[in-house]
């Protein structure tokens, strides 16, 4: 059995890290199943330092193959993926395409499988935001459509691909792989040292990630995050990991001196993910767009406000830590006022977010397919 499991952006490793560990735990005990399986990475998002700091540390292998497509408009992209990718797939003739998330690469991958009929499983199907503006929720849906069997982290998934006509015995509820790799590097982070680099000591902090177009492109709605983070951080020290396309929309801005005559307001570098998972887990609130953020923060219990109008993790929001606040600077202010106040939205544990979602994962396709 020749699985090939495929990643384009960073959040991918994430998910298929534990996956990989449990299968290689399956092959520790059980080497006559012979199971095979190999990473490929497109390179939808390639930074050699920090995805080496990802590699190291997610404890997974450096990818077989790196198929190199590099940036482009999503057609662009989408098309040099495709034309790669067949290439390997022909040349390794895989049993079993596993993608995940929601990325270019995943509806990609996915359709040159379906073309050349090798069976895709998805991992973490079913999401929606119900916003076709979204580039990830057109791929959310084709992938779905696509796959042969469909692994879902929250019942709400599972509702949604059977109104879309997607068979319920595709369906498995499995939990979130996401959540597996926060349990395993949790205790990790007693090594960080990123807090005692920054001079944060025991002073609270907010933090911030903000990367999506939807945000940073257009002016106006940037710039109304920003009056929102600016007005906060006369409160609150916050503290800004600044993706390249932000940093670069700041300076269109004009904002960058502005920033600096605040010393609350402070932009760092891309920092690695037991880093910011440091940062995460002792911020007093986190302002995000991310979904995986969305999730790790209900599981920390840590306040979540997202600067989206949607998100397709309902389940963060019902029974986590997380608010939607658009992008409006007034609501952003006010419900950050809120948190500071100690008006705290409590949250549960959605079900099966338990750190053992891989296994469940790994368990399925050994059945179906082994």
């Amino acid at each position: 059995m020749k699985i090939l499991a495929v990643v384009g952006a960073r959040p991918n490793f994430m998910k298929i890290a534990p996956i990989f560990r449990a299968f290689d735990d399956v092959i520790a005990r059980d080497p006559e199943k012979n199971i095979r399986h190999a990473l490929v990475h497109t390179g939808q998002h390639y930074d050699d330092n920090m995805s080496k700091v990802f590699f190291d540390d997610l404890d997974i292998p450096r990818p077989d193959i790196n198929l190199d497509v590099g940036s482009g408009t999503h057609s662009e992209q989408t098309a040099a993926i495709m034309v790669k990718f067949e290439r390997f797939c022909e040349k390794e003739k895989p049993d079993l395409i596993m993608v995940v998330g929601d990325v270019n690469s995943t509806l990609a991958c996915s359709i040159v499988a379906a073309k050349l009929l090798i069976p895709v499983v998805h991992v973490e199907a079913g999401l929606r935001s119900f916003d076709r503006t979204m580039p990830e929720e057109i791929n959310r849906v084709v992938t779905d459509a696509l796959s042969e069997h469909l692994f879902t982290t929250s019942p709400e998934a599972a509702e949604n691909l059977k109104k879309e006509g997607i068979s319920g015995d595709k369906i498995h509820f499995v939990g979130n792989v996401m959540i597996d790799t926060l349990f395993y590097s949790l205790p990790k982070t007693k090594n960080s040292v990123i807090k005692t680099e920054l001079g944060l000591n025991d002073e609270p902090f907010a933090l911030v990630t903000l990367h999506r177009p939807s945000n940073v492109d257009t002016e106006k709605i940037f710039g109304d995050i920003l009056d929102g983070l600016m007005e906060m951080s006369k409160k609150i020290t916050v503290i800004f990991p600044i993706h390249p396309r932000a940093r670069k929309k700041i300076e269109g801005l004009n904002a960058g001196d502005k920033i600096k005559d605040n010393g609350k307001m402070r932009l760092i570098d891309p920092v690695g993910y037991l880093d910011f998972l440091t940062l995460m887990k002792s911020a007093a609130l986190v302002l995000t767009a991310s979904g995986g953020i969305q999730e790790e923060t209900t599981v920390l219990g840590v306040p979540c406000l997202t600067l989206r109008e949607n998100t397709e993790r309902p389940v963060t929001i019902t029974e986590g830590t997380n608010i939607l606040v658009g992008t409006d600077t007034e609501r952003i202010v006010s419900e950050a006022d809120r948190i500071l106040r100690g008006e705290v939205k409590t949250g549960k544990m959605p079900e099966l977010w338990d750190g053992k979602t891989a296994e469940r994962i790994v368990a399925k396709i050994i059945d179906i397919y082994c």
